[in-house]
């Protein structure tokens, strides 16, 4: 009897140990699948690692217990239904936080299944033959196979990353000079910075102490005061033969132009 009862406590305490890695786990896949559900747009990469290495833990943690030296074999353990009813439930409905409602005939069997479903174990069973078939040569071959591209694939993996952090850390490099940016917008909007400076020769005509004023280099103004200048006794009696030939012609004013026309074309500097 001491040596049942041993039995006994001891299984008590490992299904207690059980129960809490088992709610601890049953926490966080709620939680991660909460998040997935109503928080996936504010959701990141790292969270969602973060959670699957809680869960990860967790699941190890469990397998530890089960493990472990102290905890009995719950396979050697064998659960019978003592009563099977198709009334409600209230405390099987509070210890299964209102997932099973009843214990009858058409849950018990889902449950208390201590094998795979048959379409499970059909599927289990084609696979086990398909892999046998398979030689020794031809699945070493798949396998290095297998293992030649996820090793390429993390390879390029990793570069897309070293050259991504690499990126980020080098600053980009400056292709202009702020400073003359600046200047160059000052003198182009407010002038600044330009000189008033003007090369010799360029000023117009009439101003004195600068040697080229009058020439032909003070545009057409000037050339046409040099002209002017130049033939004035040439420019009368032509001018007055015109008149008095105009004078003839009643109903007829008359005009200077040709006169000008005329004198223009008398270049001073002809010789």
């Amino acid at each position: 009897m001491p040596t049942e009862q041993r039995e006994e406590k001891q299984l008590e305490a490992s299904l207690d140990a059980l129960l809490s890695q088992v709610a601890d786990l049953k926490n966080s896949l709620g939680s991660f699948i909460y998040k997935l559900e109503n928080e996936y747009d504010r959701l990141t990469w790292p969270s969602v690692l973060d959670s699957f290495a809680l869960l990860s833990g967790q699941l190890n943690t469990l397998n530890k217990v089960l493990k472990h030296e102290k905890t009995p074999l719950f396979r050697n353990q064998v659960i019978i239904p003592l009563v099977l009813s198709p009334d409600r439930d209230e405390d099987l409905m509070r210890q299964t936080e209102g997932r099973v409602p009843v214990f009858s005939h058409e849950v018990v069997p889902d449950h208390l299944r201590t094998k795979p479903d048959p379409e499970v174990e059909e599927q289990e069973k084609q696979l086990t033959t398909d892999a046998a078939r398979i030689g020794a040569d031809a699945a070493q071959k798949q396998i290095q196979s297998l293992n030649k591209m996820c090793s390429n694939l993390l390879e390029k993996i990793s570069k897309e990353e070293r050259e991504a952090e690499s990126g980020g850390l080098r600053p980009n490099k400056q292709t202009f000079n702020p400073a003359d940016t600046n200047a160059l917008v000052a003198a182009v909007a407010f002038g600044k910075g330009l000189s008033n400076w003007r090369p010799s020769g360029s000023s117009g005509p009439g101003q004195p102490g600068q040697p080229g004023a009058g020439t032909i280099l003070t545009g057409a103004s000037g050339l046409q005061q040099v002209q002017m200048s130049g033939a004035p006794s040439q420019q009368q009696p032509m001018l007055s033969g015109v008149q008095m030939a105009q004078a003839g012609q009643p109903g007829k004013m008359p005009s200077g132009i040709k006169t000008n026309i005329k004198s223009a074309s008398m270049h001073p500097y002809q010789r």
